[in-house]
């Protein structure tokens, strides 16, 4: 059955089908098995919280994809997929969670029914969602393939949006918007951390015109005051308190596609040495905003930022960016490029980061970051329009 409200055209996943191919040509792969449910979906139109158990999509240069998953979401696969139902395979649930069958052993049948018992087969080694024991089970039950790694094949080809990327990317930062918006205006001592993420979550999730919110490929980060010096902490039910920074690191999200958006807010009078901090990160990320330019490397970002930062006596061990776009948990990085200084890959029009210079010092946080896309010509467009600064409430 044909999906009732595809997120894209035919002529876009037909794109993406053939950049795929292409790089499976270049690394001389028979056949792919992709299993991150990001590629899944980039590739196949595929959406469903399927990912915690085996599944993947095959793909080949002569033939469409297969979506190959557990029976039951097989259904979720004929709902949403580009594909033919044809192209849908299922396996039943005595695979499941079993201490017996291993789901890896179906899909070795099934790629020797297509006639690939001896082929070059790409899998995604690193990643999240294939793990040892598949891997193992699939070697053994294909004794004559070679399996290849094939680690960010998929990722790598995702990292140029094309225009119809670029809008949902642009949807999900008016949610990105409505999130910090709702957030800088509720934010005040005494309100338990958890009743202030509940409110993220509705203006997360709630709709504005034809625009509405997904789930987010991260929950909320908003760790406050001595806390807010570790960079993944989520929230707890204390009271907020005056006299803390609290850093909100928060993303809108649009059929699967995202636009992380970090500010933050410090209740009561910031000391001096926030200010400067403030200061100079704001300065780093207007000199990143215009070194992110097509032609120029994503370390000339890294260097951009550095300047201002060191200057004022701050050290960032960490890199400061990564390409988003479509994702689902546990990231929604892409896993590619790096916003380092030892990353010399070339900027290109349409590719699209989280500027993340975030700092975590000994006892204190500060995040102010964009989601930015590359252009043609001059620097870098943000995705989100919001102020570059420490929101002060006093």
């Amino acid at each position: 059955m044909a999906h009732a409200n595809p997120a894209f055209t035919q002529a876009e996943y037909a794109r993406r089908l053939a950049k795929t191919r292409a790089a499976m040509a270049k690394a001389g792969l028979d056949a792919l098995y992709v299993q991150d449910p990001s590629n899944m979906g980039w590739i196949t139109g595929y959406e469903g919280w399927s990912f915690y158990v085996h599944q993947g999509v095959l793909i080949f240069h002569d033939q469409d994809p297969i979506w190959w998953g557990r029976n039951m979401d097989a259904k979720g696969a004929l709902r949403t997929v580009w594909m033919d139902d044809a192209r849908v395979h299922g396996y039943d649930d005595t695979y499941v969670q079993s201490t017996t069958r291993h789901p890896m052993q179906d899909l070795a049948a099934l790629f020797q029914e297509l006639g690939y018992s001896d082929g070059r087969i790409g899998v995604e080694l690193e990643n999240y969602y294939y793990s040892a024991k598949a891997h193992l089970t699939l070697v053994e039950s294909l004794p004559e393939a070679t399996l290849i790694d094939a680690t960010a094949l998929v990722n790598w080809q995702r990292a140029v949006k094309s225009d119809e990327e670029i809008v949902m990317m642009r949807n999900a930062a008016r949610i990105s918007e409505r999130i910090i918006d709702g957030l800088v205006e509720r934010i005040e001592p005494g309100l338990r951390k958890n009743d202030l993420v509940a409110e993220i979550y509705r203006d997360a999730i709630s709709s504005t015109g034809e625009i509405w919110g997904d789930y987010a490929a991260i929950v909320p980060l908003l760790p406050s005051g001595a806390d807010a010096s570790a960079p993944h902490l989520t929230w707890d039910g204390k009271p907020l308190k005056s006299g803390e920074c609290t850093y909100l690191e928060i993303s809108g999200c649009y059929r699967r596609y995202h636009a992380p958006f970090c500010r933050s807010v410090f209740l009561g009078t910031p000391p001096d040495h926030v200010k400067r901090a403030e200061a100079a990160l704001v300065e780093g990320l207007q000199a990143g905003l215009d070194a992110a330019r097509a032609g120029n490397r994503a370390k000339d970002i890294a260097h951009a930022l550095a300047g201002p930062l060191e200057r004022a006596g701050i050290k960032r061990g960490a890199r400061c960016g990564y390409p988003i776009g479509l994702s689902y948990p546990p990231d929604w990085g892409e896993r590619t490029i790096s916003l380092r200084d030892n990353d010399d890959t070339i900027l290109e029009p349409g590719m699209t980061f989280h500027f993340m210079p975030g700092l975590w010092m000994d006892d204190w946080g500060l995040e102010i970051t964009e989601s930015i896309l590359i252009k043609p010509e001059g620097p870098a467009e943000c995705f989100c329009d919001r102020p570059q600064k420490l929101f002060v409430k006093p």
